[in-house]
Order: structure tokens, then sequence, then C-alpha cells
């Protein structure tokens, strides 16, 4: 952690334990959207604003928001994450999840029972690892040779779409663009934070025109934030922490931004993981770096956020519960019956929703 930076307990009050399967839903394959909309401002966007719902599209953003408002965008940027190796006549596939160091990651493995400390891992273009250790996190590996682990990894690696996509379609050329924001520029990601992936510079400039701010942090998004909850309970859950950075000077400016009387709105769960992470129980934001594992459930006392723009997320995942703890369980069971019902594309690629408490 960097010196005078802020780690809040990630609750200082826990949320009661709730059953999962209270957070699963049905919902039709063809539901999922395996390409984006293009543009990408023409996809649909629900507005849940308290009990009322409304059908609009993302090009709409502007009116749905107030002059002064601010939104909170994540300038992760996607890394090739998912690499493809053999240890021997084994087969390995690899996807990166959380940095430990200048050349080691853990990772998620396919096969890593085949693997011990030591090991080494053989991928495409050159490119070698070898197993530091393995846990309930993963596998540690470090890479080998001289040049920057970022420069083998972009040779070596692949852009790592979420597997109900991937399960789907073959990766293409088209993903490497599609599958990064427009503010991505800080390399780390190996999701990305989807819900900005609906912005387009012509939608940025009708913010500008109707006096809606704008401000960045960084979370270096992991694939363990997408994965369904396999626990029957969310006391037994536990996340995999990512890592974040809000700086004094953006702190600073969201800070006076509320205290006069602005409303924040985080673009996207990532955004308003590591805000919450950030908060004080005042709401102040403070400067942070380091890790986060925030869980956020129905019970939980919101602090630094005042809306939320998102898309349609996992049955069971921790998302949908931390957009229901945001709105109220029923009120999402609700909005998400209707944008099945009303045919609106869910997950990464999917169509977007403006959550208004």
């Amino acid at each position: 952690m960097a010196p005078g930076a802020f780690a809040a307990t990630d609750q200082a009050l826990k949320p009661p334990a709730m059953r999962v399967d209270l957070f699963d839903f049905d919902l039709p394959p063809e539901r999922i959207a395996l390409r984006p909309a293009a543009p990408r401002d023409s996809a649909r966007m629900l507005v849940v604003a308290g009990d009322d719902l409304a059908d609009r599209i993302v090009r709409d953003l502007p009116e749905m928001l107030r002059p002064g408002d601010l939104l909170v965008f994540n300038d992760t940027r996607v890394i090739p994450a998912q690499l493809d190796g053999v240890r021997g006549e084994a087969k390995i596939g690899v996807t990166l999840h959380k940095r430990e160091g200048l050349r080691q990651w853990r990772a998620f493995v396919r096969n890593a029972r085949r693997l011990r400390p030591g090991d080494r891992i053989d991928f495409a273009a050159g490119v070698t690892a070898t197993v530091i250790d393995k846990d309930d996190d993963g596998v540690s590996i470090a890479f080998l040779g001289e040049e920057p682990a970022e420069a083998l990894i972009e040779r070596a690696g692949r852009m790592p779409l979420p597997p109900y996509i991937a399960a789907r379609r073959t990766p293409d050329a088209a993903d490497a663009r599609d599958y990064q924001t427009m503010f991505a520029a800080e390399k780390g990601a190996v999701a990305a934070p989807t819900a900005a992936l609906h912005f387009t510079p012509e939608l940025i400039a009708a913010l500008d025109a109707r006096g809606i701010a704008r401000e960045t942090l960084t979370l270096h998004v992991g694939a363990g934030t997408f994965l369904p909850v396999k626990a029957a309970d969310t006391a037994d859950h536990r996340m995999h922490a990512e890592w974040g950075r809000i700086d004094p000077a953006t702190a600073a400016r969201l800070n006076a931004h509320r205290a006069a009387g602005g409303r924040i709105i985080a673009v996207g769960t990532t955004s308003l993981r590591l805000l919450e992470s950030a908060a004080g129980e005042d709401g102040t934001i403070h400067p942070f770096e380091g890790d986060t594992a925030i869980f956020i459930t129905p019970g939980y006392r919101f602090r630094a956020i005042d809306g939320l723009m998102t898309n349609f997320h996992l049955p069971r995942s921790t998302l949908f519960m931390l957009v229901s703890a945001l709105m109220g369980l029923e009120r999402m069971q609700g909005s998400y019956a209707h944008a099945i019902a009303q045919g609106y594309r869910f997950y990464s690629y999917g169509d977007s929703s403006l959550l208004l408490p």
C-alpha cells in the first residue's frame, strides 16, 4: 500500500448472511449477447429509478442524468491473459487473474493437477514460465527470460473472453477491439469493465454539453469477480482480491463534488467496488492503493455512490447480489424479469441498466 493511502475494512458492518439460491433466476441462452451493439451507444438501457422502469437506449443517458452529476469510469486495460501451453505431454490452459510481482502472476489453470512447484510450462512464441506454488486461489507462475513479462504476455496470450461467450464462438480479431473500453489506459485487467463498453466519443460530447462531469480510477478486474457463487450461503463465499488505485487528487475532486450537492454515479460494478472500498464511514472517499476483496450483499450501507450504470449479470453471481443490495432484491428480480421478457441482451457484450435508488 502506498504511503498515505487508505484501505477501508471491506465491510465495517457485515450484512446478514443470505441463501445464495435467492439470487437465482432462469435466463434463456438466446439472451446471452455474443457480439456488442454497433454503434456501442445504440445498446438498450433499462432505467430503474425507484419503483419505475423505463426502456431507453444508452444514447439517452445524458437526459436520464442531471446537470452536475458525475460519472466515474475504470481506466483499466485488458491484457491478453489467456495462454495455452504444455508441460511434457500435458496440455495446460492458463488464465492470469492477479499480478503478484514484476514477473509473477496468480492464474486459474486447466489441468492444474498435472503441475508441481518447479515445473516448466511452454507457451506459444517461445514464452516459458515456471510454477512457484499452488493454493485455493490458483497456481502462481513466473515468466522466464529477460524481456518484460508484459511483452511476453502480449506475444503468447489472447483476449480473455468470458466463458459464456468463448464456449459459444471462437474469439477473433474483432474482440481485441470490442472487449476494450474507450477509457482503457492502465494495463492489468483480465476482464473488461463492461459497463463502459457502451461509451463513444459522441456520447461523451453529449454528456459534456449536458454538464455531466467524469473522473477515472483504476481497478484491475480479475476473472474471479464474475464467477457464480458455489456456496449455499453468502457467508461462506470468499472473494478474489483485485488491485485498485484512487489517487489523492481524484479523491479530493470526488469529495468536493459531493460536498457541492452533486451525485456520484459509478459506471460499472468495478468502479463502485473500489469507491466503496475507499470510503470512510462518513462517506469521505480517501486515496486508495492496494487490494480489495469487498463483497456487497443486501444489507450493505452504500457510502460513496448515488447510482450505478451496469450490464445484466449472471444468476447467483456476486454482481447480481451487489445490484440487489443497491436497489432491493425484489426490485431487481422484477427488473431482470422485465428485461428477459423484453428481449434485453445479457452479460459482457449485452445491454445496459441505469440504477438510481
